[in-house]
């Protein structure tokens, strides 16, 4: 009977298509709430907060349209630059596209981004490249256009 079951078990999750699989996975739902955090700290206008996620180690790459900045603190400085109040910041979404296992530690994550705001809506695309350390989920770079 328990093999039967087994089976049959098998059977459905074969069924499933791979999106389905992968919105199951519990590494994928740490990322997607870990990138929810984010949208939602960007939206109070917490840079910090915004900038937990990311790897606190000099050898963070953040690739943006002005080229590549190493290091938390520079890439936090760059933000606080870049947007320098709410206005500047407007209110952040992501649209998740794809999520790709590299390493049973390492995921790239594949989104798009945008900015509304009263002074005009950004928007773009990004890969980030996670690492899990110590349990959590974090970004090692960042590549923003």
């Amino acid at each position: 009977m328990r093999f039967v079951l087994y089976l049959i078990l098998i059977g459905s999750f074969a069924a499933l298509p791979s999106r389905q699989l992968r919105a199951q996975n519990p590494d994928v739902q740490q990322i997607k709430s870990v990138l929810a955090g984010q949208s939602a700290a960007w939206n109070k206008g917490d840079l910090q907060a915004f900038m937990q996620p990311y790897w606190h180690s000099d050898s963070l790459m953040f690739v943006g349209k002005d080229g590549v900045t190493y290091g938390w603190q520079p890439t936090l400085d760059r933000y606080k630059k870049t947007y320098p109040g709410k206005a500047a910041m407007g209110q952040l979404t992501f649209n998740l596209l794809e999520f790709k296992p590299l390493a049973a530690d390492v995921y790239l994550v594949i989104g798009k981004w945008h900015l509304k705001r009263t002074i005009g809506n950004l928007q773009g695309h990004f890969s980030i490249l996670l690492r899990k350390i110590d349990g959590e989920w974090n970004i090692i770079a960042d590549h923003s256009s």
